[in-house]
């Protein structure tokens, strides 16, 4: 069976297409969205989810996040006793969705149609391919975020009509911005821009550092452990400003209870500088698509942190129309990955759309050209091949000549960017072409780059006058793994151990009450002691029943101090 996969940078969740329709997989503790956490103790048992998520406060050097913004890099991070990759740590959610999902459906699950933010570039796609095949799966398919949740819209809601839309996706970590057209049974990508370093996340670091600036604190001298649980807070404040025109954070910091008060237009105010970024990619889409704003039939919004008044409202004036929110803002994109894993089973109970999507990036190569002011050839001007939101598949071909007599080889750098210096792009590969000697120009080669529905980049160049063709599947060794390689990665990571899923709940109880006694002080932290050794001591029982009242009676108790709070 293949289900779809939001592999998102603050949480992920799985979705299938079964005979009532699409929906949601719940987890392994009952909900739908698994942070995208990833914790390992010192005795090599790894957590993912919730349960990692709450044991970060108390052991955030144990603890990775936020490692989605990293994927197609050398970036590693350190856990327990040794480094890991982000593909790696992507790898662990992923196969605790996969896990999930097979317990759910009663079946093997073998593949996955994972998605992506739009404007991830070759290599952060091809890292998270590699994250689904490290996590057991066959992937079927890497989509677009924004494309996924333009899918998932069309097919899903009844009121969707043949217009323009223009799909908002600003998820935890990264943001999106992709024009879709929807003509009867075809669904085009117009255009796709974005940033992928500008999400949710950034909206609460905003929170968290008018804290430290408020009492004058600084981030160097303060240990992980309350910065962590200071960052917490400022997530938490940052929600309540959902409903609240003011806030209250509170942190404990050195055995004080240090507090804050914000209203929401001194918040804005300070997140002034991200409310501008994220104007840049919707101008930037809406100039590729060549529309205008009111060219946009409806506005669908994507990604959790579209919940943030003061993005709504940004929404509103820009395109002066109420944006669509009808779907699950946190669900869209799951759920058109998995509709989009069932028209490739081809569920007859979905209507069969024909789906266009686009490059993200202009993919080219340098070149030389020649300076009548200083007679020579200058390099490191960049020529695109394959210019940004062409509809994929795509083949273009161009030629290039030799520029000095008896020039026996040509270097054909293949570049992913827009910059106009070449060097300034993304450099994916080269290739080496052997040339016969001859007269400067009168050697060519023609350079052919064929990009397709899954971001692979086949570059093929040939030399006129031989015939031969050196041929290339663009693989970057910062990212690449042989099948050999994940084989023998999975045998090193054979120490880690997963806890039983019906410790799960346990785990995820106990984690959550340490990190609350951490943050508290006086009664409240003694009670909270009291409470936890008691249901610590039950577990010794190994008795199911006496077990589950225990695990009530500690999450009521938790829940009430929360609640008062």
């Amino acid at each position: 069976m293949i289900i779809g996969i939001d592999l998102g940078t603050t949480n992920s969740l799985a979705a299938c297409y079964d005979q009532e329709g699409v929906k949601i997989i719940p987890n392994r503790l009952g909900t739908y969205l698994t942070p995208s956490v990833v914790s390992i103790d010192n005795n090599g048992i790894i957590y993912v989810g919730q349960t990692a998520k709450e044991r970060k406060i108390a052991y955030p050097h144990q603890t990775a996040d936020v490692f989605k913004r990293f994927m197609g890099t050398r970036k590693e991070f350190f856990l327990g006793s040794r480094y890991f990759r982000p593909e790696e740590l992507s790898s662990f959610v992923l196969k605790a969705l996969k896990e999930d999902a097979e317990i759910y459906l009663g079946q093997e699950v073998t593949e996955a149609v994972i998605s992506v933010p739009a404007y991830f570039n070759d290599l952060q796609r091809k890292a998270t391919k590699i994250a689904g095949e490290m996590a057991g799966f066959k992937v079927e398919r890497i989509i677009s975020e924004p494309t996924a949740a333009a899918l998932s819209y069309g097919l899903l809601e009844k009121n969707a009509k043949n217009a323009n839309y223009l799909v908002f996706d600003l998820g935890g970590g990264t943001f999106d911005v992709s024009i879709l057209e929807l003509i009867g049974k075809v669904m085009e990508v117009r255009s796709v821009a974005g940033d992928n370093y500008l999400g949710g996340e950034d909206f609460t670091r905003v929170l968290y550092k008018m804290f430290l600036e408020h009492h004058g604190l600084e981030e160097s001298i303060l240990g992980d452990k309350i910065l962590s649980h200071m960052f917490k807070q400022a997530e938490k404040a940052k929600l309540e400003f959902e409903y609240e025109d003011a806030v209250v954070m509170k942190c404990k910091v050195e055995e004080k209870i240090l507090e804050m008060s914000v209203s929401i237009e001194d918040y804005e105010q300070a997140c002034k500088s991200l409310l501008m970024r994220l104007r840049k990619p919707v101008q930037n889409a809406l100039r590729d698509a060549e529309i205008e704003t009111d060219d946009i039939d409806q506005i669908v919004l994507v990604g959790g942190s579209t919940r943030l008044r003061m993005v709504r409202k940004l929404v509103l004036n820009l395109f002066s129309k109420l944006p669509e929110t009808s779907m699950n803002p946190d669900e869209a994109v799951a759920l058109g990955a998995a509709c989009h894993a069932a028209l490739k089973e081809r569920k007859s109970e979905l209507k069969e759309v024909i789906l266009t999507d686009v490059c993200p990036f202009t993919l080219g190569t340098s070149i030389s050209r020649w300076n009548s002011y200083t007679q020579k050839y200058e390099s490191n001007f960049y020529e695109p091949i394959i210019e940004r939101n062409t509809t994929i598949p795509a083949s273009r071909t161009i030629s290039l000549f030799t520029i000095y007599d008896n020039q026996d080889s040509m270097t054909i750098d293949i570049f992913q960017g827009e910059e106009r210096a070449a060097k300034d792009n993304v450099l994916l590969g080269k290739i080496e072409v052997p040339l016969p000697l001859n007269k400067a120009g009168k050697e060519e080669v023609k350079i052919t780059y064929t990009y397709d529905i899954n971001s692979l980049l086949e570059v093929i160049a040939m030399s006129v006058s031989t015939g031969k063709k050196q041929k290339v599947i663009i693989k970057n060794s910062a990212i690449d793994w042989t099948e050999e390689e994940i084989e023998k990665r999975f045998e090193e990571l054979s120490y880690l151990k997963i806890p039983p899923r019906e410790e799960e709940e346990n785990k995820q109880l106990i984690f959550r009450a340490e990190r609350m006694y951490s943050e508290r002080l006086g009664k409240i932290r003694a009670d909270i002691d009291r409470v936890l050794t008691e249901f610590e001591m039950l577990l010794d029982t190994y008795d199911k029943e006496i077990i589950q009242e225990g695990r009530k009676k500690l999450k009521k108790f938790l829940d009430e101090i929360e609640m008062e709070e």
